[in-house]
């Protein structure tokens, strides 16, 4: 007892240190006590090397590396005492695990305690197989496992370790066990009387079911029996009883078993299995005894999922709904979820859907509930159990509930009522009512596929375009409206307006002042609109009226000299055009109506969850028939098929089938391109606003990226082109990469990449630490491109999570690819897309960067003197406020490089300094460690020397205080001589044109240069 007294001293010890400087002191002390003891070995008994390889565990389970001593706790697996030999086994299984070299050398010790006829050790060797085993173990020691779990003179005990062994075993190694030769064996083992071994065995069973059920068709039969034993005749003993119920482990174990066989057959075995599962439905209810509730309802919720799959009779189901209708009426949360769970699982039954109905008055008083979980539940129930007879009073409980639901809820919403009434509209005018409101309840939510579909529906029903105008014309007299309304209203009141030229308030001219009003509220990419629609007006004015002429013309010549390239572009078109008289008509005529496709809308419910709820939804969805407005693809004209444009990023986030969808354009006049409607399945998407382009800033040859091999950052030229295979097929891209990067890093939607097959485009959206990429896959030619891969190489500090990539992209098509990203913690690094695809028989690989740079998780952010100056004093030194003298830059003028902070997102504030050679910055970067913090940044010039200036910054975080810096530096740096363009000029109107001019194309927007290019 002494050695042991001395473990004990040593863990008080350790219990008494002071601190944790005291604690590695003695850690360390003990360490060297051991080693020292080790190498002497000659006097080392079984006794001594147990306690010391106990003092070793311990300190391992302190957090301490322990890299040594590990043969000694193999070694004692070996002794022939069992005190000895526990401490072997124990250790052994938590310092090692299955690739350590060491472990092999156990393998025979191991094999001679399973094979032996000490139960105890061998109990021993099946839990150090079950813990750590790997395919070593299973290749060497399953035909001994196999032995102990069959024969009938080992006790229950063992045989259970055994069962739980070879389970471990055959996850490790499946070809350890036979389905050919286990088959009968198996169905032994389920009439074991012993409820521990038959409780393993019956988790072996699962397993081998679940990767292939083919051969196991004979313990079909005896799982049945085992239910009766446990539901119907209760033959348990009582300390398999938990709280009244039999064996609830089992069970749940047997009827997931029973889901893995397609069928059963036989017809008694059958009726048998459904008296168990009605005496399981009838006998199951909520008490107050949460344990109880706990272990009832988990048998109950495997009983319902086992008729679902047996797709029971329609007594049964209606039996099952009602249960699970008390369950979303209770008050306990986690019943209520786990009952619309359920119930949305039960959707897939075509003949529960007329039951579940009766249920909606509760389930739509669950859109109400405080838990969000479960309103997300509700919400897929509803939408799922929607169909012709019931649609109206869905989506307008869905309307109510949007203006109160909280906002992680409303853009799903949003959608899924849109959907819904596109799909069951008793007639267009509700589909167009319900719509309008959708946008004026919620219209930040409402992404602009939602409004696009509106305006196929329109346009393609004649019916549909006076009562359309006259509702858009109403909300149009509210003081404030959402931009989204002043789209859809400027879109329909120019194509439709002069429909309402009698009706009071409804002449061209009224209709120009109340659309007029809304210009200074929206944004940039919706005056081209406007711009539109007043050419529109100009030219429906019936008789010419030249006043409303002088005020559209105003306006025109206003944006003639706009910085935005697609606004000042529109505006000189329409000037010159209003000037031809009767020739506007023939270019402004009305829309043509869009070719018939299927509504991209049904197409992208949100994934939220990847669910067999959802599953449930989709399977649903195609088997109810739809009142939505269903088209095929048009045809190519003349044999040139229609352009290509990529859809604007909403707020969606896009599902599977979503990233295999591609995109076509009909065709048509210019009006197409001067009403920005738009195309493809999004049926109207608008122009994207093409902004100046600044010359690419150059990031420099010390931007890093991750390399997947070490996980360490490392150079890679991203202009590398690595073809594979022929070199006679080498694919050279169009363009610099290396520029084409840098201009993405300054601004969030361009062409990332292009060659003579291919083009990918880049559209982003950045919030806070969080980040949403789509990559658009354009085929530019008549043949699919095929074997398509695409594989992110993420740093460290990045999570990203790439949806699904078609393995195809056909001829002259484009597919999205929504990437998430999240941003953990400051670092220059970049991610990198290892992309290949395979055009005839050369097969083309390209590695891309990424533009998820530092600065897209900056947040301009503007500071005055008594908010700037306290915080840069707090910050008093390094490593918090790094200050560097930077060398090489390149000469801007202080405009120039106060546009360039810009562009990076980080704001000058000017008027801090007193020094008017000197420039204050301030941003807020964020990510999920630092969460929002407050970056700030001095940098003083030398206006005689200005190639060199010394710049400081400061942040709460110094890792973020060191990237920083030398994300400014490198952009400093490595500035080309061009950038002085960044700083905006006013641009030269346009001479008048002999003929329109076809719209501007920036060579960064990917759907436009892929359209020119086709």
């Amino acid at each position: 007892m002494s050695g042991m007294r001395g473990l004990s001293v040593f863990i008080s010890d350790i219990r008494n240190c002071q601190n944790k400087e005291a604690e590695r002191l003695r850690v360390d002390k003990e360490l060297g006590n051991i080693r020292t003891c080790f190498k002497n070995d000659k006097g080392l008994t079984p006794y001594k090397k147990k306690k010391y390889v106990w003092k070793m565990l311990y300190i391992h389970m302190l957090g301490y590396d322990v890299d040594f001593g590990h043969m000694e706790a193999v070694s004692l697996i070996s002794a022939p005492k069992y005190p000895e030999k526990q401490v072997g086994y124990i250790v052994t299984s938590c310092l090692l695990n299955e690739n350590h070299d060491f472990l092999r050398l156990a393998i025979n010790a191991v094999r001679n305690d399973i094979i032996g006829r000490n139960e105890t050790y061998q109990c021993l060797a099946l839990t150090l197989v079950g813990n750590i085993g790997g395919r070593e173990f299973a290749e060497s020691l399953a035909p001994d496992v196999q032995k102990l779990l069959i024969s009938s003179s080992c006790r229950p005990l063992v045989r259970k370790k055994a069962a739980l062994c070879l389970l471990r075993l055959f996850r490790k190694n499946p070809d350890v066990v036979n389905a050919d030769g286990w088959a009968d064996r198996m169905a032994q083992l389920l009439d074991e009387r012993d409820l521990g071994v038959l409780t393993s065995s019956m988790s072996l069973l699962v397993s081998l079911v679940s990767n292939d059920y083919e051969g196991y068709s004979s313990c079909l039969p005896k799982c049945v029996k085992i239910l009766e034993r446990l539901a119907r005749n209760q033959d348990v003993p009582q300390e398999y009883t938990y709280y009244g119920i039999p064996s609830p482990w089992l069970q749940v174990k047997t009827m997931r078993a029973l889901q893995y066989f397609p069928t059963i057959e036989d017809p008694s075995t059958r009726r048998s299995l459904f008296e168990v599962l009605q005496r399981i439905l009838m006998g199951t209810d909520v008490v107050k005894n949460v344990n109880k509730n706990n272990a009832s309802h988990a048998v109950l919720f495997e009983a319902l999922s086992l008729v679902m799959h047996l797709n029971a009779e329609k007594e049964m189901m209606s039996q099952c709904v009602a249960l699970l209708g008390k369950f979303i009426s209770v008050r306990e949360p986690n019943i209520r979820y786990l009952g619309l769970e359920n119930m949305t699982r039960m959707l897939m039954i075509t003949d529960a859907q007329d039951i579940i109905k009766k249920h909606q008055p509760q389930i739509i008083t669950s859109l109400k509930d405080p838990d969000i979980s479960i309103r997300r539940r509700a919400l897929d129930l509803l939408y799922g159990m929607c169909d012709v007879s019931n649609a109206k009073g869905i989506v307008e409980e869905l309307l109510q509930y949007l203006s109160t639901a909280e906002f992680s809820m409303r853009e799903e919403l949003s959608l899924k009522a849109a959907i819904l009434a596109e799909k069951f509209a008793p007639d267009l005018s509700w589909y167009v009512d319900v719509i309008l409101q959708l946008i004026d309840n919620a219209g930040d939510f409402v992404s602009d596929d939602i409004w696009f579909r509106v305006v196929q529906f329109v346009t393609n029903n004649e019916d549909l375009q006076p009562y359309a105008a006259s509702k858009v014309r109403e909300y149009m007299d509210k003081i404030a409206i959402h931009e989204t309304m002043v789209k859809v209203s400027a879109y329909i009141l120019g194509e439709y307006g002069h429909l309402l030229a009698r009706r009071p308030g409804c002449s061209a001219r009224e209709l120009f002042g109340i659309l007029h009003e809304k210009l200074p509220t929206v944004s940039s990419p919706t005056i081209p609109l406007l711009l539109s629609t007043y050419a529109k007006l100009l030219m429906h004015a019936q008789p010419p009226d030249i006043e409303l002429q002088k005020q559209i013309w105003n306006v025109f010549k206003k944006y003639e000299s706009s910085i935005d390239v697609e606004i000042q572009q529109r505006a000189v078109e329409y000037f010159e055009l209003s000037k031809k008289g009767a020739a506007l008509m023939d270019v402004l005529a009305e829309m043509p109506k869009f070719p018939e496709r299927q509504s991209s809308l049904i197409k992208k419910v949100e994934d939220v969850e990847d669910t067999a709820d959802q599953s449930a939804i989709k399977l649903r969805a195609q088997q109810l028939p739809s009142n939505a407005l269903v088209l095929a693809d048009p045809q190519p004209v003349n044999g040139t098929p229609p352009p290509l444009k990529v859809p604007s990023i909403s707020g969606i986030k896009l599902d599977h089938e979503s990233a295999s969808q591609t995109q076509s354009q009909p065709n048509g006049d210019l009006s197409k391109a001067q009403s920005q409607i738009p195309s493809a399945d999004l049926v109207g998407e608008m122009v994207d606003s093409l902004a100046i382009e600044a010359p690419p800033v150059d990031m420099g040859s010390h931007q890093r990226v991750y390399r997947e091999e070490d996980g360490i950052p490392d150079e890679v030229d991203g202009t590398a082109i690595v073809p594979i295979g022929d070199q006679a097929n080498k694919v050279e891209p169009i363009g610099n990469i290396t520029e084409r990067f840098n201009a993405l890093c300054l601004k969030d939607s361009g062409v990332l990449y292009e060659d003579p097959y291919i083009q990918i485009g880049v559209k982003a959206e950045w919030r806070g630490h969080h980040g949403r990429l789509v990559l658009f896959l354009g085929n530019k030619v008549t043949s699919p491109l095929t074997s398509v891969q695409a594989l992110i190489l993420p740093p460290a500090h990045l999570k990203l999570e790439l949806s699904l990539v078609p393995d195809t992209i056909p001829p002259r098509a484009q597919v999205q690819c929504p990437l998430e990203v999240m941003n953990i913690r400051p670092s220059r690094d970049v991610a990198v897309l290892d992309f290949s695809y395979k055009f005839g028989t050369s097969m083309v690989s390209a590695k891309l960067r990424l533009p998820a740079v530092l600065n897209k998780f900056l947040q301009p952010l503007q500071l005055t003197s008594e908010e700037f100056f306290p915080q840069w004093r707090s910050l008093s030194g390094p490593p918090l406020k790094l200050q560097e003298v930077v060398r090489g830059v390149r000469p801007l003028s202080l405009p120039e490089m106060e546009n360039l902070f810009n562009s990076f997102r980080v704001t000058i504030c000017p008027g801090l300094d007193p020094n008017p050679n000197n420039l204050v910055a301030s941003t807020t970067f964020y990510s999920e460690n630092t969460r929002p913090m407050l970056c700030l940044a001095r940098i003083e010039t030398d206006p005689a020397d200005r190639t060199q200036l010394r710049l400081t910054v400061a942040s709460g975080d110094s890792t973020l205080t060191f990237e920083l810096k030398e994300f400014i530096k490198e952009q400093l740096i490595a500035i080309p001589m061009g950038s002085r363009a960044l700083v905006p000029a006013v641009p030269v109107p346009a001479a008048p044109l002999a003929q329109p001019p076809s719209p501007a194309v920036d060579a960064n927007d990917p759907g436009a240069m892929l359209a020119g290019l086709l």
